[in-house]
């Protein structure tokens, strides 16, 4: 069980490091809940339509305030008093590594990406602890588009951390409209941020091939099912799975045409390539899989999502071999 929380002063400089729309959106966040914000921009063209419209291409017609401090200087930004990660899964490691140079020490360190490291089947925790070891690190996620966040629409999320920097971190990010939830469980937070965009895809396809919403709640039921014993056997908590960032984060995910990873996998279901942005799903199922084979959990849903993305496996025969699966308890 996460222990009670005690309210904590917050961080009075927040620096989100990403300016894709979900960085943006959070580094709103920060200032609506009364913290300088800094915004680093990788991109070159990002930065200059910032500076010159006062929007993100990533996030149109959401206006950028003035009060926001955008920036391409990665060391200027890393002196804030805490950092928001926001970079894809599978380029995490190289951009921890990145940034090392810069940091002060203990400045903490916040995860908004969800995903598993390809190669090495790691947690995006495991990726950063790794990468930088000893530093205080966090992990953001939950039910959340990026532009209802940006329009300042009710979200709640999951911070976890040890000790007391959940707490600081939701002072320092919680306002009216973002309501960040503390918890000290980071492995079951990073687990459902992955493992719900591999499920997500797989409801999509349901939807695209036609089966039927009785099918798709189905696997919805059974996608959760996996991903709580895949939980269990790492060590997180039943609680945190059951919350925000595990079932919370699934049904949003698996069930809104707004989710790349539905919209992904409706596209794949209807037999049309796949367009926009590549979703998070399709280099998280391999990882995923190989992460339960190594401990020793079986998740058919999540295998034959594996087998399908990669091509080894025809769409038609991915809802068969699910189908004939043997009959058993519902566990």
């Amino acid at each position: 069980m996460t222990p009670a929380i005690t309210a904590q002063e917050p961080f009075p400089h927040i620096a989100v490091l990403g300016a894709g729309a979900w960085g943006t959106a959070l580094a709103l966040a920060a200032l609506q809940a009364g913290r300088r914000t800094s915004l680093w921009v990788r991109e070159a063209d990002v930065l200059a339509a910032l500076r010159a419209a006062a929007e993100n291409p990533f996030l149109p017609g959401v206006a950028m305030p003035k009060t926001l401090d955008v920036t391409g200087d990665l060391a200027e930004a890393a002196k804030a008093d805490a950092l928001l990660l926001v970079v894809p899964a599978q380029v995490l490691h190289g951009f921890a590594q990145s940034l090392k140079p810069h940091l002060k020490p203990g400045t903490p360190l916040v995860i908004c990406a969800k995903g598993i490291e390809q190669g090495s089947g790691r947690l995006v925790t495991e990726v950063l602890e790794e990468a930088l070891p000893g530093a205080p690190q966090a992990i953001l996620s939950g039910p959340s588009f990026a532009r209802d966040v940006a329009r300042g629409l009710p979200t709640a999320v999951t911070i976890a951390a040890k000790n007391d920097l959940a707490a600081r971190l939701q002072a320092s990010l919680g306002s009216a409209s973002f309501r960040p939830y503390a918890s000290d469980d980071m492995t079951g937070v990073a687990l459902g941020g992955a493992a719900k965009n591999v499920y997500a895809i797989a409801c999509g396809v349901v939807e695209g091939m036609g089966l039927g919403e009785n099918a798709r709640a189905a696997l919805l039921a059974r996608s959760f099912a996996e991903l709580a014993r895949l939980g269990e056997a790492l060590g997180a908590q039943r609680e945190t799975l059951m919350g925000l960032s595990g079932l919370g984060d699934l049904v949003l995910t698996a069930t809104s045409k707004s989710s790349r990873n539905f919209s992904f996998g409706v596209a794949l279901g209807e037999g049309k390539p796949p367009g926009g942005a590549l979703a998070e799903g399709v280099a998280t199922a391999p990882a995923l899989v190989a992460r339960a084979k190594a401990a020793g959990v079986e998740m058919p849903i999540a295998e034959a999502m594996a087998d399908l993305l990669s091509g080894a496996l025809p769409l038609g025969e991915a809802v068969m071999r699910l189908m004939r699966r043997p009959l058993k308890a519902e566990v």
